[in-house]
């Protein structure tokens, strides 16, 4: 079976098993679509499924309120660790700040009040007024507590500080920017009917298309699967004049487990980042009454991709779980090649500095690879590598790998030949010494 052919079963066991109306996927690849698939009806008897079919994505939308902060924060507009009452003043949940909003792990309570008993619409002063009743039910950083209200209070934020408003905001600064045209507040002609699947019969019932009002920037979202491929291909690999890469990488950064008896499942700076193998993916999932959804990236030294699922059954359905699959078989499936090796030379000022040196009794090789003066443990994964960039005549900094941010210092003797090496705290020495043979 051709790994085509393995993905289209994939989905289309899943529509079966879930008894989903529709099931459609999507897999890009540096930023191109390279595999898509629909199966059933997005309106049954009215619809079939199609990649320019808007769903409703429910709390994907989250993934773009955290984009919007970070995009302040680099801007200098906002701290993530500045108080909340510095946007929100008077608040009585001053001691919580925006990191902990966004990962969760501020302890506040789910939900904007009653909406999903009443069914109302919080409007702007609801959610205000919602924000002072509300409970902080765990202490900051106890345990992961998902909170559609700590997103409903940040798009508040974005609206605060840039005198705007969340929705004015997210499509000047995102959708228009990556032509995400059909991805809207309300649904756009052709959009999918959202079911509920019923558990004990082969029936479903059409759900209601309920909007959210202030809680928005947590949950509102409609896209279509061509519009999500879009936002998949940019969590895997962001313009720079929309988010930097470091940028990303912070938020790709865990800032708390939600499972750590695993480690499978932890939240980073908005982002939901889950164990597949030996992968992290990054993104989220979506849940709204008749509609579930999964949109996950992967990026690493050869790879940038994502994928997407998305479904009008608001039950039994594993959106999330079906969309991380998909990106990991096709992965496995067909992966990105090692560069070409060319050859370089080394600069003279190098040449002292390369080999094995020895600290704490371990081997490490100092080389020169692609370009960088790097370090790596002998035998250790390519990934815990170490590069340095120059900062002074005999200082380096490392920029990426184990230690990142310490300093490398060369020391020589009044001959000027190399001596010892200090990194991070510690010499490295041509011969293993032991620490009372280092002591002076």
């Amino acid at each position: 079976m051709s790994s085509t052919e393995q993905l289209d079963r994939k989905v289309a066991e899943a529509q079966h098993d879930w008894k989903a109306p529709s099931v459609v996927a999507v897999l890009v690849r540096d930023g191109e679509v390279t595999w898509s698939c629909s199966v059933g009806s997005a309106d049954l008897g009215a619809l079939p499924a199609g990649l320019d079919v808007a769903y409703r994505i429910g709390s994907i939308t989250k993934t773009f309120t955290a984009v919007l902060i970070h995009q302040l924060r680099d801007e200098g507009l906002v701290d993530l660790d500045a108080s909340l009452a510095d946007h929100l003043p008077g608040t009585r949940h001053s001691t919580m700040t925006l990191r902990r909003l966004l990962a969760h792990a501020s302890g506040l309570q789910r939900e904007v009040g009653d909406m999903w008993v009443s069914f109302t619409e919080p409007s702007r002063e609801d959610l205000l007024a919602e924000l002072e009743r509300s409970t902080q039910v765990l202490p900051a950083h106890l345990a992961h507590h998902y909170s559609n209200l700590a997103y409903a209070v940040l798009g508040e934020v974005v609206a605060r500080v840039t005198d705007s408003t969340w929705e004015a905001q997210l499509q000047t600064r995102l959708l228009d920017p990556l032509r995400m045209t059909r991805t809207s507040l309300a649904p756009s002609t052709p959009h999918a009917q959202g079911y509920f699947t019923h558990p004990f019969a082969d029936a479903v019932v059409p759900e209601v298309h309920t909007a959210t009002g202030a809680a928005a920037p947590a949950m509102q979202l409609w896209s279509t699967p061509s519009d999500l491929a879009r936002w998949a291909a940019f969590l895997a690999d962001p313009p720079t004049a929309l988010l930097a890469e470091q940028t990303l990488e912070q938020m790709r950064q865990p800032v708390i487990m939600f499972d750590p008896s695993t480690f499978a499942l932890a939240w980073g700076g908005g982002l939901m980042l889950r164990r597949q193998g030996d992968r992290v993916l990054h993104g989220h999932g979506g849940a709204m009454p008749g509609f579930l959804a999964g949109c996950y990236s992967f990026r690493d030294e050869r790879e940038r991709a994502g994928a997407i699922v998305l479904t009008n059954t608001g039950r039994t359905a594993d959106a999330e779980g079906l969309a991380c699959d998909l990106l990991v078989t096709a992965l496995d499936a067909d992966p990105r090649p090692a560069p070409p090796w060319v050859p370089a030379g080394v600069p003279g000022e190098l040449r002292d500095l390369l080999g094995p040196w020895w600290a704490e009794g371990t081997e490490v090789l100092f080389e020169y690879r692609d370009g960088d003066l790097s370090a790596i443990v002998r035998g250790g994964v390519e990934r815990r590598r170490t590069r340095f960039r120059r900062t002074g005549s005999d200082t380096w900094v490392a920029f990426s790998g184990r230690e990142r941010g310490e300093t490398l210092t060369v020391l020589r003797i009044p001959t000027g030949a190399v001596h010892r090496l200090q990194f991070a705290g510690y010499s490295y020495t041509r011969e293993p010494l032991s620490f009372a043979e280092l002591k002076p």
